[in-house]
Formats: structure tokens, C-alpha cells, sequence
């Protein structure tokens, strides 16, 4: 089992040659599954979920490799990569100066030549062995396979806090304005057909939280189906979404997504 590294270890690289290795990484070897982790900030939370994605990468079937896509973090998060280099699986980094989650995972995704494709947050909160079940239907020819918390048989192992459950509901109701059969558009563990998201993805502009709806209405509309299946999910300490920064912005890009769609 690969073990997440304390955070008194010393750097391993400099500055430099951290920006040198994000470069290289956006030339990578085809593999069968590449799984994309958006980071900003994410020095403290980002060990102990590279270190068990990639320990339950390394025991399935598929040949994979992670890729961190860094949205200009200012803290140790680098570093903390860089740490993983001798794992068994493939990791990469990646910058991204384009600021928000949805700039990164487009990144990702339009560097991406995988067979199949999709992004996890930084935080763990949808457990990685969710993945089984998603690939094995992405295999069988679905388009894309979402985690939802509020799919029939979901539940919550630690809820959120009122205020960001009272948000949830409020963006839920704007976003069933583009996709009325989507249960849950935000959780953050997505997984594409290579070529179907690519086919899309340079058609999305959005780079806040409400990208996964922008993105998600854009495969519906090329004739892609969307696939929920239900996860335990665990609310993290950590997030950097922000209720009064990013809120009035996501409100704005769902009714900019609803009368695009018109």
C-alpha cells in the first residue's frame, strides 16, 4: 500500500524543475484510464488521496496514470506530487493559469488522449472504489458514468453543514433547468468515453463550479448519455468554494448555460 508522506519531509525539487516536469506532462503516454485531480491549494488534503488512488489504480486491470492539474496553487501542493513519482502508477503535473476548477478539468481532459477520461476532487470525498462500477459501465458503451449523492441508494456518511446544503438545493433547482434528469450534477467524480467528451470539451467556456453543467448539457446535446450511480459520500473540511464568492457567480453561469441552450 503506498503511504502518504508526512509533511516534514524535505523538497525533493526546485521550483524550476517542478515547472520543467509540469511541461513535459502535457505530452503523456496512451493509457487506458487517466483520472485528472484539479488542485489549488491542496498541500494539506492531496496526500492521502493520491496515495489511495493510486494504491487502488495499481491493483485493477486497466493501465492508468493520474494526472494533477495544479490552477496556480501558492502553497506546497507541487511538492507534495512530487512525492509520488516512484509509484506504480503513472502521475503527472500539469499547470494551469487559468483560474477555477472547470479551467483545470478542461485541461486535463484537452491534453487527455486516454481511452476513457474523468476527474476526482482533491478532497476523497466520493470513495475511490466507486470507480469499479463506473468503469465497468463506461466499458459497456455509456458515454459518462457520475457519481451521485442523490441517486437512488446514496447516502451521506458526513453531511454537509446547513448553509452549503441549503446552497446545494438552491443551485440543484437552477441547474434541472438544463438538465432536468440529472439528480446531481456536482459531485465530483466524473468519468467519460475519451473521444465522446473530447468532441466536446473545447465547446465549454465555463471555469467555476457550475462548469459540470455546461460540460454535461454539451454531451446530452451531441446525443451522449449521462449515467448516475449512487456513492457514500463524505463531506470534507477544506473546500475552497466559497457561498458568498463563488455563489453569485455559479447562479449567473447556470441561467448564461439555460439561455445558451435556447
Amino acid at each position: 500500500m503506498i503511504v502518504p508522506p508526512h509533511f516534514s519531509t524535505l523538497r525533493t525539487r526546485r521550483r524550476g524543475e517542478q515547472q520543467a516536469d509540469m511541461t513535459v506532462g502535457l505530452s503523456r503516454t496512451p493509457v487506458d484510464l487517466e483520472l485528472i485531480v484539479p488542485v489549488f491549494n491542496e498541500e494539506r488534503r492531496l496526500p492521502q488521496t493520491l496515495a489511495t488512488t493510486l494504491d487502488h489504480l495499481n491493483r485493477q486491470r486497466w493501465k492508468s496514470a493520474v494526472v494533477v492539474v495544479d490552477n496556480d496553487s501558492v502553497d506546497g501542493t507541487d511538492e507534495v506530487v512530487s512525492r509520488f513519482t516512484d509509484a506504480p502508477v503513472a502521475i503527472h503535473l500539469i499547470g494551469c493559469s487559468e483560474h477555477g476548477k472547470g479551467a483545470a478539468v478542461r485541461r486535463g481532459i484537452s491534453t487527455s488522449s486516454a481511452q476513457y477520461v474523468g476527474f476526482i476532487d482533491a478532497d476523497g470525498a466520493t470513495p475511490i472504489g466507486t470507480l469499479g462500477r463506473v468503469m465497468a459501465l463506461l466499458e459497456r458503451g455509456h458515454s459518462a458514468v457520475i457519481a451521485s449523492r442523490r441517486a437512488p441508494g446514496a447516502h451521506y456518511r458526513v453531511e454537509q453543514p446547513p448553509a452549503r446544503r441549503l446552497g446545494g438545493w438552491v443551485f440543484r433547482s437552477l441547474a434541472g433547468l438544463t438538465l432536468p434528469d440529472i439528480a446531481d450534477s456536482q459531485c465530483g467524480f466524473k468519468f467519460f468515453n475519451g473521444d465522446a467528451v473530447r468532441q466536446v470539451i473545447d465547446q465549454c467556456r465555463i471555469n467555476g463550479f457550475a462548469f459540470d453543467v455546461e460540460l454535461l448539457g454539451a454531451l446530452i446535446r451531441h446525443g451522449h448519455d449521462v449515467i448516475e450511480v449512487p456513492v457514500a459520500w463524505s463531506d470534507v473540511p477544506g473546500s475552497t468554494f466559497s457561498i458568498r464568492r463563488d455563489g453569485l457567480r455559479s447562479v449567473t453561469d447556470l441561467a448564461r448555460i439555460a439561455l445558451d441552450r435556447r
